[in-house]
């Protein structure tokens, strides 16, 4: 029996030891968000060319917002809340102006899962972005605390609170206008800033990091987003991912690819070739700087690969 307590007593210790650096592990984790201007009034938090991971804390998009003279702007409230209260104390860093609006691009959990952070704001989506959090947004969840482990302590599923149903609106002194494209993932939201002319382009473009498929309604709406956004007066490119872009070279890089990987696919699939085949073909090598390109390919054979093969026969 005293073998059996002092074992027990063991266990405990044990235990309790676990729990406490478990906590002092979680507590110590921090996003150092450095806000970069990148045009009047306007600031980017960029993310690494990376997926998510314990390593990074899912810091893998671009968040960005814009300081006008009523108050500031969000784009994105990030893939946390501990990321977004980081997302708020650099806001604070920058002016004392409070933050009245956020703008939520689609519903991949990296571009919303901060709202907890921003409760207090208006949190804007399109109605369809609503419905898709609505939805999905809790498996999202789940899925991302298995990826960034206790960098999501604490996240959890807030809705958008208001639908956005208009083309444009006046902040302050900042007039944007409002794109709802469907490209990425059947709702996406490409938001200029006519004042500057920064577009704010969501997933709709990646920029030197390879693009994500998972719920695109097919490449060709894509390409026809792309091509809406090729038309616009703008200065600058924000993408969901990679560097900003002065010259569009980020659209013409997601042009080319996505032409290319639809030719690939449907070449295989008229060829008859297997989901485990195609997987081994190897990206272009203009794609070759990239980064995940051979790796997204990859998961985007998984996504798409089944849906040309029932196009060829």
């Amino acid at each position: 029996m005293a073998i059996n307590k002092a074992a027990g007593r063991f266990l405990g210790l044990i235990c309790c030891l676990f729990w406490v650096s478990t906590a002092a592990t979680a507590s110590s984790l921090s996003y150092e968000l450095t806000p970069r201007l990148i045009a009047k009034d306007t600031w980017l938090l960029q993310g690494k060319l990376e997926d998510f991971s314990r390593d990074n804390g899912a810091n893998i998009v671009n968040t960005a917002f814009i300081v006008t003279s009523e108050g500031v702007v969000v784009i994105d409230s990030g893939p946390s809340k501990r990321y977004a209260q980081a997302f708020r104390r650099a806001i604070a860093s920058v002016t004392d102006q409070p933050v009245t609006d956020v703008f939520i691009t689609h519903h991949h959990p990296d571009h919303f899962l901060g709202n907890q952070a921003f409760a207090d704001v208006n949190i804007w989506a399109l109605p369809t972005t609503g419905r898709l959090i609505a939805e999905q947004g809790n498996v999202f969840a789940e899925n991302m605390y298995r990826l960034a482990g206790d960098w999501m302590r604490g996240t959890e599923v807030l809705m958008p609170n208001k639908p956005l149903d208009q083309t444009a609106m006046t902040i302050g002194d900042h007039r944007f206008r409002f794109l709802s494209l469907e490209g990425h993932t059947g709702a996406d939201l490409a938001i200029l800033d006519e004042t500057t002319g920064t577009l704010f382009a969501g997933d709709l473009v990646f920029y030197q990091r390879a693009l994500t498929t998972p719920h695109t309604p097919g490449i060709d709406q894509w390409l026809a987003d792309l091509d809406k956004l090729a038309a616009l007066e703008v200065a600058l490119i924000v993408p969901g991912h990679g560097p900003v872009d002065a010259k569009g070279k980020s659209i013409e890089q997601m042009r080319a690819y996505l032409v290319w990987l639809d030719k690939t696919l449907t070449q295989a699939a008229f060829e008859g070739l297997s989901m485990n085949e195609v997987m081994k073909i190897p990206t272009e090598p203009e794609f070759a700087d990239i980064a995940l390109t051979q790796y997204e390919f990859i998961r985007t054979v998984f996504h798409l690969y089944a849906g040309y093969e029932e196009a060829a026969f």
